[in-house]
């Protein structure tokens, strides 16, 4: 495997599992557990519909609580694959793996450091989660290269031939030292991007990674971008919304044409113990044939899964109940990462 044949592929490429961590007392999820556990369980039961499912559990207790919970639901646990680690919380899409393929075979796990979204939480045990996972042997022969560089994976979106779209927003946060250009060129090399596409609006009220950029705009095969939309004059996120569909609007292609724009509907309004609660419709999930969406219990679920599934035309959209995540302000894309086919 030569460096300069690696690409990060699109999420629609095709995959070998699914990577998440299951929540338990020790984590964030303690108060509301018993909750959240019906959309973990009812994620998995969607993936393993499609393909491999790879578990982290804190150990052995955990482990046989999650078999008997995917037992009760008819779950084929022939396609799960337990592995026992420690961890701080369970936003994989952020401390997992970000996987880079090489043309000719081959695969690089790139390690980059995970800091609690710029320290808001302890992070020491998830910032050490691929180290621990390579060690137990879950991605083969894949090279592990550690980059000493705040990243995480939420705050990334790639077209798969080279293209990179992020968020200003989330990334001087991270590192308010380094300008956009010396940001790009870190990304550039890292992930063997051509070009570097940057956002200046869009937020979500209640999002502790400081606008990830998928919570709010994603790449979708045939040079689409699906985005999440407020047509609420009233609601706050209203101007930065239509800002940063203005600013989608704007982008090109590499041969020089604009995407098409797929706008989501907005959710009412969530508020839980007074606070907002951050709905987005763009955190959904593609696996082999299909993808995951979540649904909040709102008159807008639907049509929402009816876009994304105009924007990946031939694959099925399966809804996932995703109102107990946001109640820890991420979704369904959030608590998950995709492994290329070949590596698991």
């Amino acid at each position: 495997m030569t460096e300069h044949r690696l690409r990060l592929p699109a999420e629609w490429e095709p995959q070998s599992a699914v990577l998440i961590a299951w929540p338990h007392a020790g984590t964030d999820w303690a108060d509301r557990l018993a909750e959240v556990e019906t959309t973990y369980v009812a994620l998995a039961a969607a993936v393993t519909r499609f393909q491999p499912l790879v578990i982290v559990v804190s150990g052995h207790e955990l482990r046989l609580r999650v078999q008997s919970l995917l037992t009760g639901e008819g779950v084929d646990l022939s396609k799960v694959r337990f592995v026992e680690l420690p961890y701080d919380d369970t936003w994989l899409r952020d401390s997992g793996p970000i996987t880079l393929t090489a043309d000719g075979g081959g695969f690089q796990l790139t390690d980059f450091r995970f800091t609690g979204w710029g320290g808001k939480f302890g992070a020491e045990q998830d910032d050490a989660l691929i180290a621990g996972l390579v060690d137990e042997g879950v991605f083969g022969k894949a090279a592990h290269k550690r980059i000493d560089w705040a990243l995480e994976g939420g705050g990334i979106e790639s077209d798969g031939v080279g293209t990179v779209l992020t968020t200003w927003r989330c990334l001087t946060q991270r590192h308010p030292e380094q300008s956009r250009e010396e940001m790009s060129a870190i990304l550039a090399d890292s992930l063997h991007a051509r070009r570097v596409l940057w956002l200046d609006y869009g937020y979500l009220e209640g999002d502790d990674t400081d606008a990830h950029i998928d919570t709010l705009a994603r790449f979708a095969p045939g040079d689409r971008i699906v985005f999440q939309a407020c047509d609420d004059t009233q609601d706050p996120h209203h101007d930065e919304l239509r800002r940063m569909g203005d600013e989608l609007a704007a982008l090109r292609t590499p041969d020089g044409r604009p995407y098409q724009l797929h706008p989501l509907p907005w959710a009412r309004p969530i508020i839980d113990e007074g606070r907002r609660l951050a709905a987005s419709y763009a955190n959904y999930l593609i696996v082999n044939g299909a993808v995951l969406v979540p649904a909040y219990g709102d008159v807008a679920d639907d049509e929402a899964a009816r876009i994304i599934g105009l924007a990946h035309p031939g694959r099925e959209i399966v809804q996932v109940p995703c109102r107990p995540l946001i109640w820890q302000n991420g979704s369904l894309h959030c608590i998950t990462m995709q492994l290329p086919a070949g590596i698991v």
